[in-house]
């Protein structure tokens, strides 16, 4: 028989909601889409028919609501996969837990999660202004290696010819790269002309992390070069975020289906930047829907 999760281990406010998030689980809706930014969830809430629920807890800021039929949760999680730890952990616990009781639920419920983010890409021939899909990312922030996991062979074998690749690079990363694929059901939906396909890097942290320098120098200033003829399944590694391997980790270890979509607002190669971040943030949201809905 299973155990109740201890007080100090599922952490519940005086309503009854989750610690960090606010949310108790009727505020949820079975498809969630998460956006680094909290101003960004006006964005993409104002999308939709009518708004039932808002909440705002630290940065995390949350609103539901349905479009026609279809019910939606749109979520800001903040940037980098420490708050994705937080947040993934926090939406599973509100379907999969029962707070009664604090014992999993015998029935468990699957999530559709999608990240609507931006990114920079690290290829010349990915330019600024375009929409593009994790197919896979490989994590070079570490906080996979916290978790056990079961890994798929495509999984498996995109880790190996990653290690072997980079040992004939003479490369070592500072954090073991992890490997994670994103939910194929979801992946399905957005395999159209207006979508490109690549490898997303996730990186942990925005400056040397990324191989950003200012004043401080990066240890991984040759990056780019060593990663730009990698190639996977006719993928090549295209960009730098900071959520989509954490995302994708955790939903598969969860049992949630996850896709990141990628608005492309830098070239690292070019040193270019679009001239209308706002717009793209609209023109990926509308997107988004249109291929999801």
């Amino acid at each position: 028989m299973s155990k109740a999760i201890a007080n100090s281990e599922l952490i519940l406010n005086a309503d009854g909601s989750i610690y960090h998030l606010g949310l108790r689980p009727e505020h949820l809706a079975s498809t969630v889409i998460t956006v680094g930014d909290p101003q960004r969830v006006e964005k993409v809430s104002s999308y939709f028919d009518e708004i039932t629920f808002k909440q705002q807890k630290r940065e995390f800021v949350t609103h539901t609501g349905r479009m026609g039929n279809q019910h939606i949760t749109v979520i800001a999680t903040g940037i980098g996969t420490d708050n994705i730890d937080i947040v993934f952990n926090e939406l599973d616990a509100l379907v999969n837990i029962d707070f009664e009781t604090r014992l999993p639920k015998e029935k468990h419920t699957a999530l559709d999660i999608i990240r609507i983010g931006t990114s920079g890409s690290i290829r010349a021939d990915l330019p600024i202004d375009n929409f593009l899909v994790s197919n896979y990312a490989i994590g070079l922030e570490g906080l996979m290696l916290f978790y056990a996991q079961q890994q798929s062979e495509e999984e498996i074998t995109l880790k190996q010819n990653f290690a072997d690749y980079l040992k004939k690079q003479n490369f070592d990363f500072p954090i073991p790269p992890t490997i994670q694929k994103a939910s194929d059901k979801l992946l399905q939906k957005f395999q159209t002309s207006n979508w490109n396909q690549g490898i997303t890097l996730t990186a942990t942290g925005f400056y040397a992390p990324q191989n950003r320098q200012l004043r401080a120098t990066s240890v991984v200033a040759d990056l780019f070069d060593v990663v730009h003829d990698f190639e996977y399944q006719d993928l090549n590694i295209t960009n730098l975020e900071m959520e989509t391997a954490g995302i994708y980790g955790l939903s598969r270890i969860l049992g949630h289906h996850a896709i990141s979509l990628n608005a492309i607002l830098a070239n690292r190669p070019t040193g270019k930047f679009t001239n209308d971040p706002k717009g793209m943030e609209e023109r990926i949201i509308e997107a988004a829907f249109k291929a999801l809905f």
